[in-house]
């Protein structure tokens, strides 16, 4: 090409190129990927085919996580699988963005030269530009800032699920916990005005969504950036005004701030749903000193139980790190009472690693590996003890399932389409012969018959099941038909999946 050519330009009418999203990490990330979808749909891009998922799109975009030790090795060997490939087919393009690409900058144009792009969390806006840029000049470009250069709300977004979506009500973080990357990589916290907020949830209402999931590195401490301490409750109770807004949830909150005006507000809205995410890290007071994490086990507990005196049924979930620099058996001990209290109804469970940049990368009393392995193992079981005595505690409660596009493991041999409950409890549930098959978006009110340690399960009689056919559903109806894919009226998917209420992490309950 002569001259610089925008994206929608290269390729044919035909034939458009076809990108794909490759996302690791947290909520963040996966919110972040629907903007950057909606970038290069927006650009004149396809997304690739589900049913080419042996193939590789001709723009292959990473959104990376810096969280883990390893994440760096993760990145170049998914790099390196696509260097030859890349070499064969002119016109194919590379781009990693994310909390690793803010970190590492130049250093993944040099360990990997057939990448086109590199940028930040703070401008993911740029990449259709720079993927221009990369052709035009036949050079790879790099381009990380230092602060946020617009919103990215207000970027277009491909949304993975049309029955539910993220919404992000701030970025970045004013927290310093030794063991997290984070702040650095996202920056200090911005917040959104509330009415920019609410008018992108009412947005997506009209659209067809029936749930929003309020997203933030720390949710309760929204509002200090405009001097409103208390925005955050009030930000839960405005969104039970929002007509056909059935269910609202947020992650993840900090337990130094969070304040009982919050435990009030979830109470008295009731769209608000009877599930909390509170991370715990650690239960040891000790370890949560040099975590530099401005909460103790007692006013953790003491939250739990405010929580669970306002909202009984509440599912609390958590996450909590194992092999801390420093940690004791004595410190470790006083994790597992805290976790023993607590009756966490699901964990994502972490086994501590070195953070490059963190001051707890730094500290002299690393754990061998063999002791952190075995605490984590400690720590599973029990947690996967009390996991399934929470769930034994739905045997025979009716709920309300929103149906997802998500499948189980064995759903081809059971038959059973999956939900999730208000509480967000995971609920694989057959359908009565003779009923109605709901599709993702709808509601199915039927009772719960057998639990397991990681989700519940419902084969009800037809006396024992109802539908709902919601807006949802439609939404999910349009969507299939706007892609080619039209189902027979009522057909649920099995492919897919949804992108619903939790993190994309291996999860221990």
């Amino acid at each position: 090409m002569t001259e610089l050519e925008p994206l929608s330009r290269i390729g044919s009418e035909d034939h458009p190129r076809t990108y794909e999203v490759r996302t690791f990490g947290c909520q963040m990330n996966v919110h972040d990927s629907e903007r950057l979808s909606g970038l290069l749909e927006n650009a004149g891009l396809s997304r690739k085919p589900e049913e080419q998922a042996e193939e590789v799109a001709d723009v292959v975009v990473f959104n990376t996580c810096a969280v883990r030790e390893n994440a760096d090795n993760k990145l170049y060997g998914h790099l390196g699988l696509l260097k030859n490939l890349k070499a064969e087919r002119p016109g194919m393009q590379i781009a990693v963005g994310g909390c690793l690409a803010q970190k590492d900058r130049d250093t993944i144009v040099k360990k990997a030269p057939w990448v086109d792009v590199v940028f930040g969390t703070h401008n993911i806006g740029s990449l259709p530009a720079l993927l221009d840029r990369a052709t035009h000049n036949k050079k790879a470009q790099l381009e990380i800032l230092e602060s946020l250069d617009v919103f990215p709300s207000t970027l277009p977004t491909r949304r993975e699920a049309v029955y539910a979506g993220w919404v992000s009500i701030s970025v970045g973080c004013n927290n310093t916990c030794t063991f997290c990357i984070v702040p650095s990589l996202r920056g200090k916290e911005r917040d959104r005005r509330p009415g920019e907020i609410l008018a992108e949830i009412q947005a997506l209402v009209e659209d067809g969504a029936i749930e929003v999931t309020l997203l933030g590195q720390n949710v309760n401490s929204y509002g200090v950036e405009f001097g409103d301490r208390l925005a955050f409750g009030k930000l839960l109770r405005a969104c039970g005004e929002i007509e056909g807004l059935e269910r609202v949830r947020f992650t993840s909150p900090h337990p130094a701030a969070f304040t009982d005006d919050v435990i009030e507000a979830m109470a008295e809205t009731p769209n608000v749903m009877p599930q909390l995410h509170m991370p715990l890290q650690s239960g040891s007071d000790k370890v949560l000193k040099d975590m530099r994490r401005s909460y103790r086990s007692k006013k953790f507990l003491g939250i739990l139980d405010k929580v669970r005196e306002r909202i009984p049924h509440a599912a609390i979930t958590t996450d909590i790190i194992v092999g801390f620099p420093g940690e004791t058996e004595e410190d470790f001990q006083a994790t597992l009472d805290v976790v023993e209290a607590s009756r966490f109804s699901s964990a994502f469970t972490f086994q501590y690693s070195k953070r490059p940049g963190t001051p707890a990368a730094e500290l002299k009393e690393q754990l061998p590996k063999a002791v952190v392995q075995e605490r984590y193992e400690r720590l599973t079981q029990l947690q996967d003890r009390i996991a399934k005595e929470e769930n034994a505690k739905q045997l025979g409660r009716t709920v309300e399932v929103m149906v997802t596009e998500q499948t189980g493991r064995k759903s081809a041999e059971t038959h059973r389409l999956t939900g999730r409950a208000q509480d967000q409890r995971l609920v694989h549930f057959s359908v009565p012969d003779g009923a109605e098959t709901p599709r993702p978006g709808d509601l199915a009110t039927l009772p719960i018959t057998e639990v397991a340690a990681f989700h519940l399960i419902s084969d009800p009689s037809a006396s024992q099941y109802s539908l709902r056919r919601s807006r949802a559903g439609d939404a999910w109806d349009r969507a299939q038909a706007e892609s080619c894919g039209v189902p027979s009226p009522g057909a649920a998917s099995s492919t897919g999946a949804t992108n619903l209420g939790m993190p994309t992490l291996k999860v221990r309950s």
